[in-house]
Order: structure tokens, then sequence, then C-alpha cells
């Protein structure tokens, strides 16, 4: 079994995040104080909200400089921090102060800036971009400046072609970044000064009222002994845990450093062993109630509540969650595992004494339900986990243990915070230029106006996109430059950011840098390629169930938007879709499958996601008729 420490390195090392670092002494305490304090703020802001835009200038004024503080200039550099670090700090306390200082006239100068609004924007801009190549790497930034180096230089290009504008000069894109809300300021960086925010120190409180290990528990308690249970096991552990740390990368190696040792017993491969840990971490967030972090901004960017947002992923999870249970099924026939005794509680005990640890996870559906914000809610749900920790004298959250937490939750948020500063530099530089509908005239230019061509333009986009950037970052771009390519074709804005979503997030577990599968890899020993191929084949209903929400008629019902009816109905006929897809994937229905049937099954899967009446019924003979052809066989094999 991997150590704590071992488990820290692994996602140190495939982490899209780069690792903290370890602070002791008057630094660590001081951090500490300062982290506390913004997560206390951010949960009294909660019921007392104030003006936006001074709120999220307030926010970056502290995560910025504790950014330079917690993280490294690279990955040799020291646990310390030093003179450079704390200078760049003190530089970014006093930009990002300066226009609270001058509210008022710094709002009202936005079409006439002064020398030093330049100066002050220009040093934030490029603090943001420093503090997201010491978070998440140097690509996100290089994208950056390319966005910006086309917003200078658009000019230039010949006046005839698509993406060419009037070009802006200095002063413009400067405004454009920092004095309204379009850039740093704009919905990026809100939803992690709120939404993300919020869930972050929950999860942090969670984690220190000993929820992360109750999950695990759960988990290796709740099947009974069989073939199938320790792939089942694995999946549930990731699906709870990950309601706790939110990263895909994060839930793969806390789940593997538990779980991989019982899938060996079982007689899993490397590789499928692999590939099942790395499908439970990105079922983490992909998964309700605490989605990843584009989620929210889905949320706000259709000025819709998080909960609709929770509603648009039921169907999807319910999907995800199928087709790897039924892929279990068929590996451990196919690799005869056999049943593993656990040396853990009984599920009911289990249940009965640390079953609480559920309720707050309950607690924040229903609050939203009933009409309260998420920010309330998560609030709530924070509350009662800190409450109910006294129920466990070993993990109860004293004064030291809950600033702990609270703190936790702070330093957290960093990454994903100056990750969506950044993308709002993006963001702002599609406004300026119109750069979202000429890259979507572009695209269905290339595609001759054929949707399907379209989504898989957009597909193949966003995941080479994902390679580069986490999973926010690619949300966001691909939101504001691809998105359009579909809605232009009439896809609607739901339909079109959940499909987007989906391919951002899946990103982690395509080659050729899946990221997930590489961590999972490391954990088993086994070969890296092989492993993201067994990833890919136990995440296959996600790659292809979000085309059904662009291109069938009745997508929308996966995204339970219709009729209960037209939603039930959708769900039954995607489920058969993926029961085939595992069969051609799997090769196995009621015993090995051969290439007829499996042939016949995958088409089957594709003609069943169509979602009408037809295509449907032909998608359900198709099957019908590769499983007759699958006993035909078996029978003739029987008799010989």
């Amino acid at each position: 079994m991997a150590s704590t420490t071992s488990a820290d390195e692994l996602i140190a090392e495939f982490d899209a995040e780069r690792p903290a670092r370890r602070l002791s002494g008057p630094v660590a305490r001081a951090v500490t104080l300062v982290a506390l304090g913004l997560s206390l703020f951010v949960l009294y802001r909660a019921f007392r909200a104030g003006a936006v835009l001074p709120y999220r200038m307030v926010f970056l004024a502290v995560v910025l400089p504790l950014t330079f503080v917690c993280y490294k200039p690279g990955r040799r550099g020291t646990d310390r921090p030093g003179a450079v670090d704390w200078t760049l700090a003190a530089l970014a306390l006093a930009a990002c102060l300066y226009p609270l200082a001058v509210f008022d006239d710094f709002i009202r100068r936005a079409f006439e800036p002064t020398t030093l609004d330049v100066v002050a924007g220009t040093v934030i801009v490029l603090l943001v971009l420093e503090g997201c190549r010491r978070t998440v790497g140097w690509i996100l930034p290089a994208v950056c400046v390319a966005f910006a180096a086309y917003a200078y230089y658009g000019g230039h290009l010949p006046f005839d072609w698509v993406v060419g504008h009037r070009g802006y000069d200095l002063d413009r894109i400067v405004v454009s970044f920092v004095m309204g809300t379009d850039g740093v300021y704009g919905v990026p960086l809100d939803v992690a000064a709120t939404y993300i925010i919020l869930f972050t120190v929950y999860g942090a409180v969670l984690d220190h009222s000993g929820a992360g290990r109750f999950f695990v528990d759960v988990s290796l308690a709740a099947f009974r002994r069989s073939r199938s249970a320790p792939g089942r096991t694995v999946t549930l552990a990731g699906f709870l845990l990950g309601t706790v740390s939110g990263s895909g990368v994060a839930t793969t190696v806390s789940v593997g450093s538990v779980a991989w040792p019982i899938l060996r017993r079982a007689g899993y491969p490397p590789e499928q062993g692999g590939g099942v840990l790395a499908a439970a971490g990105i079922g983490a967030i992909l998964s309700p109630p605490t989605l990843g972090a584009a989620a929210f901004i889905i949320a706000e960017y259709l000025r819709v509540s998080y909960l609709t947002v929770l509603l648009y992923a039921t169907v999807p999870t319910i999907l995800y969650y199928l087709g790897i249970f039924l892929a279990i099924e068929i590996d451990a026939r196919r690799y005869g595992t056999r049943a593993v005794e656990v040396d853990a509680p009984h599920f009911w005990p289990l249940v009965r004494r640390f079953g609480y640890h559920f309720s707050s996870l309950f607690v924040i559906v229903v609050l939203m339900a009933l009409g309260q914000s998420p920010f309330r809610a998560v609030v709530y749900a924070t509350l009662l986990a800190f409450a109910l920790s006294f129920l466990d004298r070993e993990h109860a959250l004293t004064p030291r243990r809950a600033a702990r937490a609270l703190a936790a939750g702070t330093t957290g948020v960093l990454p994903v915070a100056v990750t969506c500063a950044a993308a709002g530099l993006i963001v702002a530089v599609v406004t300026l230029t119109g750069l979202g509908l000429k890259a979507s005239s572009l695209i269905v230019g290339v595609s001759a106006g054929n949707l399907a061509v379209t989504a898989l333009l957009c597909a193949v986009a966003v995941l080479v996109l994902g390679l580069a950037v986490p999973v926010t970052a690619s949300f966001v771009i691909a939101a504001v430059v691809i998105g359009p390519a579909l809605t232009d074709l009439g896809v609607g804005q739901a339909e079109a950011y959940m499909f987007i979503f989906y391919y951002a997030v899946l990103s982690e577990v395509s080659p050729p840098t899946a990221l997930s599968a590489f961590a999972a890899s490391a954990i088993t020993g086994g070969d890296a390629y092989r492993t993201m191929i067994a990833a890919w084949k136990y995440t296959l209903p996600a790659f292809l169930v979000p085309f059904a929400f662009v291109l069938a008629p009745g997508g929308a019902a996966l995204l339970a938007r219709g009729t209960f009816g037209e939603i039930v109905a959708a769900t039954a006929v995607s489920a058969l879709a993926v029961a085939a897809l595992a069969a051609a994937t799997g090769g196995r229905l009621l015993g090995p499958a051969g290439p007829a049937e499996r042939v016949l099954c995958a088409v089957a899967a594709v003609s069943l996601l169509f979602l009408s009446p037809l295509p449907a019924l032909a998608g359900a003979g198709l099957l019908l008729l590769a499983v007759l052809l699958h006993l035909l066989t078996r029978r003739r094999e029987a008799k010989r």
C-alpha cells in the first residue's frame, strides 16, 4: 500500500496543479492566519452580499500574494519563500489594492485611463500570469500571451481574413483586462471567489472531520464478497471521495493507494486495475453534488441555479457509472478475478456509527431544492459537518483543527483562483475583438454547416485544449471561442456548454497526456499507454453520450430538459446504448462475443443514441440480432 508521502508525491507529479510549498514556522502560521481570515470573510459574505466588483478585487488582493508565498517559482525551488517571492507578494498586494483605493475614479476612467492606471493594470496582469505559471505550468500563461498579442497585432492581419480586426493599443487592452468585469475580475474569478472557495472550505472541513476515511471504509464494506466487488468498491470510493478532493488525479491517487492492493489480490492486471482507478477518479468530478469548478461557471454563464446544473448532470452521471459497472462485470469474467477478504468494518455498524458524514451532502441538495442559494446551502452544510465532527472524538474540529480546516479551504482554492483570473484575460480578448463569432463562422465554414462534423471538430478541439491547460481554463476558453459554433447551428446553450464541459473533463483520461491514467499506472506499475486505453474503455460512454446532447432530437432530455416521460424514455434508450457499447468494447454478452456480435452491438449503440423512434427501434433490433447470433454460436460450440 502506498504511503501518504508517496501518494502526495504522485499527486504532485501528475496533477495539473503544481504542488504547494510545505511551509513551517512563522511563515506557516502567518499564511494560516491570512487564509483563515479570508475563509471567514467568504462565509460571512454568503449572508451579507455587497458590491460585486470590489469583492472580487479584495479576493484577488489576498489570493495572489498568498500564491507567491505558497508556491515555488519552479519545481526545484525551496519550501522557504525567498526575497523574490516576498517582493512579488508585496507588489501583488500593492497593485491589487490600488484599484480599491481609488475605486470610483478608477471605474469612471475606464475610457480614459491614466498612466498609473495602465501601469498598475499591467503589473496585475503580469503577476496573474506568473501566479498561474507557478500553480498550473507555463502553457496557460503562454495561451494568454498569445491572445493578448492577437488583440494588439490583429489589426495587421489581412483585411479579408475572418479573424482580422482593427487592432487595439496597450491602453485599450489593459482597460479590458482590469478596468471592468470581462477580464481578470470577470465571471471566472467571481465563480472562484464565491462558489468554488465555499466548496473547497466545505471539502476541507469534511476531510478534517474524518469523512474521507469513512468514505473509503464504507466503500470497502458496501459490496458482498464477489469477483466484481473490488472494482465496484473502487468506483464507489471514487464517487464519494470526489466530494472531498474535487480533483480527478487526487481522487485516483487517494483511492489507488488503498484499493490497488485489493484489485491486485483479486487478479486484476496492472493496466486494467489502473483503468478502473482512473475512471473512478474522473467520475468524481463529473458527478453531483459537487461537480468540477467548470460547472459553477456554467451556472453563471447560463444564469441558472447551480441546482439546475446538477440536474443537467444527473442522467449523464447515471449512464457513466452504468458503463463502468458493466465493464467491471465483463472484466471480472474475462480476467477470472476472485473475491477478496478485506479487513474492514461491517457495513451497517459502520454506517450507524459514522453515517452522519453523508448528511451534509444531502443538506446541500435539499436546501437548494427549497430555494436557498448555493452559497448559503454550502455554508449550512459546512456548519453541519463542523457540528457533527464532535461525534467522533478523534476528528472533532476543536478551535485549532477548525482553523486549519478553514485555512486549507482557502489555500486549496489558490490554483483555481489564479487560473480563473488568467482565463478572464482570454474572455476579455474574445469580447474585445469579437473572436468568438469569427471562430464560430470559421468552424462552421470548415464543416460546411454540418452539425455532426461541427460537433466532432469541437470535441477534438476541447480535448486537445484540455491536454495543455486545466479543466476550468479549457472550459472557459472553449465556451467563448468554440461554443458559438454549436449554438449558431441551433444547439441550445445548455446542451453546448454541457457538451464542452464533459470533453474538458475527459481530457484527463485522453491520450497522450491522460493525467489520471498516468497517475494510476504509477501506482499499479502497469504500462502507461495500456492503462490509458483501459481507462478510455471504461469512460467511453462519457465520450459518446455528449454527442446525443447536440445531435439527437431528444438529446435535451438527457439533461433533464423535457417532460418526465421524455426524460425516462431517453434515459432508458441511452442505458440500452451504454449496455450495447459495453458488450462491444468488452467483447462479452452471455459469454465471449465474436467479431460479428461486437460490430452489431457497436452499431446498435450508435443508432440508439440518436434517441429518435426509428433509429432506436433499429438499434434495439440490431442488439437483439447480436444476442440471437451469440446464442446460436454458443449452441453450436456446445454441440462440438
